[in-house]
Order: structure tokens, then sequence, then C-alpha cells
């Protein structure tokens, strides 16, 4: 790991730590919203959806802009333009503006998490990519508990309290010249045919031997024929597995995540008390990144989020079956914990079963597949609340995690410890 690799990883954890933020603002202002601005739970639930609707646009969007303009470029304008509509949103008014200043703040917040991990897939060295993509989520995801914490003390406060939170997702735009000043992926660099950069780039890292031998010819493929690829006999496989696994382990995560201050509310809860015991939950986020960052580049990725998943699932059922403070607040920092620890695994992971000529794109989908199953999820909340209880919510999350897992195990290949370019092409994962 070179001064380069370092000052990469840094400059993208601190956006993530405005990302981390800016995704979470509207679950701990829906209570707020419901309380003094007259939101139902159906309001809650369609500008939840409307953000996770232009999470899907921008993710995959954001595999092709990225492939045309350089990860770097894309990167850099996907975070001005969350910071913006975050900002925006502080001044919003009614459900509609909401939803459609939420829309585009996700377009942003999808499109920069998609090229962060394809640009530090192909920046990181083979043996450190785990380690790489855990930091900066772990680094980022403290951006959680830090607007859990300020919801807690601003939300209360008044009718235009919630307001206060979105600033901070707007913040971003501070990192926005850290991330200009970045060097290119050399992976795409070559892959373009701009040889000689790349090579530059590549010396910076401290590798200056290129050995990418596909992509030396110039390449400008459609969005047809990199849909094609994904779907064609090579990697239709890995496609369906990737695309399968985030959607259920999205739908787990969000659905926890982003409904447990409104239902703890509606449980009987007090409005401080329900966003007290979410802002101590946040806590385990942080320590569950550091955790995959231990775990990820010493075992197999695949095995280990199969475990995680299932772990996560006994422990939110356990949740849902918690009716006193000790138990909410325990079970819930392991669930938080853990979700992070997977989503740190599914982040390397994502990027390495895809091709160069697919790979942006491959991340794109598959993220985004995830996010458009969330504009389902929220409005299957309130249904399930309404006709099974409070504790049916959280059995159907545990479903969602043990099916993400089992997929992952059976189907999924192994990529831990493989150089970038071999998984893709079927070959036995090389250590070192």
């Amino acid at each position: 790991m070179t001064r380069v690799h370092k000052r990469i990883v840094w400059t993208v954890a601190a956006v993530l730590f405005f990302e981390f933020a800016d995704l979470n603002t509207f679950s701990y202002a829906a209570p707020a919203l419901k309380r003094f601005a007259g939101y139902s739970l159906d309001d809650v639930a369609m500008v939840t959806s409307a953000g996770f609707l232009g999470m899907f646009c921008g993710a995959v969007l954001a595999g092709r802009v990225s492939d045309r303009i350089g990860r770097r470029r894309t990167l850099t304008w996907a975070t001005a333009l969350f910071s913006v509509f975050s900002l925006l949103t502080a001044a919003g008014t009614g459900v509609w503006v909401m939803a459609g200043l939420r829309f585009c703040t996700g377009v942003g917040l999808s499109a920069m998490t998609v090229c962060a991990i394809s640009f530090l897939s192909e920046t990181m060295p083979a043996a450190h990519r785990g380690r790489a993509q855990s930091t900066t989520l772990a680094v980022g995801l403290a951006g959680i508990p830090a607007i859990a914490f300020l919801a807690r003390g601003v939300v209360p406060l008044g009718a235009d309290g919630w307001r206060i939170v979105f600033v901070v997702g707007g913040l971003g735009l501070l990192a926005v010249p850290a991330l200009a000043r970045l060097p290119e992926s050399p992976r795409w660099l070559l892959y373009t045919g701009r040889t000689a950069e790349a090579r530059e780039v590549m010396t910076k890292l401290g590798d200056p031997h290129l050995t990418l031998a596909e992509n030396t010819a110039k390449r400008r493929d459609t969005s047809l024929e990199a849909l094609a690829a994904l779907a064609g006999r090579r990697l239709r496989r890995r496609t369906a597995v990737m695309l399968a696994t985030w959607i259920l382990a999205m739908l787990g995560f969000y659905a926890f995540a982003a409904w447990v201050p409104a239902l703890l509310a509606e449980h009987g809860l007090s409005l401080t008390t329900s966003l007290t015991f979410s802002a101590i939950t946040t806590i385990g986020a942080v320590p569950g990144a550091l955790l995959a960052r231990a775990i990820s580049d010493r075992f197999s990725r695949k095995w280990t989020m199969a475990a995680t998943s299932t772990v996560i699932a006994a422990f939110g059922i356990a949740y849902g079956f918690s009716s006193g403070p000790a138990g909410i607040i325990v079970f819930g920092l392991l669930v938080s914990l853990l979700s992070q620890t997977f989503v740190a695994l599914i982040y390397t992971y994502t990027p390495e079963v895809f091709p160069m000529h697919a790979r942006a794109f491959g991340c794109g989908m598959s993220y985004g597949a995830g996010r458009l199953a969330n504009v389902v999820g929220p409005m299957l909340i309130p249904a399930i609340y309404t006709a099974w209880g409070y504790t049916a919510v959280f059995v159907a999350v545990a479903v969602c995690w043990v099916g993400a897992g089992a997929i992952v195990a059976v189907f999924g290949p192994e990529t831990t410890g493989a150089p970038l370019e071999s998984v893709p092409d079927g070959q036995s994962p090389q250590r070192g």
C-alpha cells in the first residue's frame, strides 16, 4: 500500500461518511414529519420508496457513465449531486416535493457508491482489497451514529428541527476538491486505450508493470453490449447470483434500518425514546465494518457472507421478540454490527466477480436491484405490521437474510486473494 493508495482510501472514506449520513437522514426525520407535518406511515413509505427508486436509477446510470468518462470523474459529480439535493431537502415542504428531492438525492448517493467500490477494486492490490473496502466503509459508517445522535438532539426541538439533519448530508461538497485530485483507475485508462496514462498511474501506485492484456485494445461498448455480456453464457449465473443476493440483503437491511424508529414509536415508545434506542443501535455499525476488515482477506468471502447473514437473521428475530430496553438495545446493536460486516464483504465481492468490460455496469445493476427492491419493500412493511403485528416484520427480515446467504454460498464464485482479472475468467484463485 503506497501513499497514493492510502490517499484514495481516506478520501473515499470521507465521502462515504457524508453519504451514509445522508442515506439515513429521512428515517430519523420521519417521526418528526409524522408528528409536526401530518405525514402518515404511507407518506413515509412513499418518500422512502422515491429515494430508493432514485438510487436504482443512479446505480444503473453510474455504471455506464463511469465507463464513458471515468471512475474518478463520475465519483466526483455524483458526490456533488447528492450533496446539493440534500441541502435542498432541508428546505423542502410537502410529501411530493420531499419525494422528488429524495429521488434526486438517491441518484447521487448510489452513483457515488457504485463508482467508489469499482474504483477501489481497480486501484487496490489483491491482498488488500477487502481491507481497503472495509476501512472506507468503517469511516463512512461513523456518519450513521453521527446523524443519529444529531437527530436525537435536534429533531425533538420543534417543527423545523428535522431540517438540520439534511444539512449534514450536504456537507459532502467539502470532499469534492479532494476527489478531483485523485488518480484515475489505471484499469479504466487501459481499457479506453490510454496506455501511457495508465502506466503513469500504475507507477504512482507502486506497480509500473501492466499485465492487463485483455484490455490493451480501446473499448467503447454500448449499453446493449454490456447488458448482453451480463446476460450471456459466461456471466449470466454470476449476474443472477449478485442480483438475488443484493435484492434479499437490501430488503433485510433497510426493512430494519429504515423502519425501526417509526416502528418503535408505533409500538408505544415515545418519540425521544425511539430515537434514543435507534441511535444507540447504530454504534455497532463501525465495529461491524472493522470486523470485516479483520476477516475479509483471510477467509472465503462468500462463506463468511453466508455465515454472517444467518447470524443476523437469528438476532433480528430475537430483537422482534424483545420487549424490554436491554433486549432491544443488545440485539439491535448486534444486528447493526453484523449487517455492516456483510455490507463490507459484499462491497468487496461484487466488483470482483465481473470482468473489466462489465464491472461497473454489473456493480450498478446488482446494487441498483437491491435499491429497486426497496421501492417495494417500504410498502410491504406497513402491510405486514398491520396484518400480523410488530414481531412479524422481523421474521420477514430474517427470511431475507437467510435467503441472501444461501444463494451466495451455493452459487457464488470464490474470489478471495485472486488477481482481479482471473476471477471473471473462471480461473482458480491464486493467492498473493
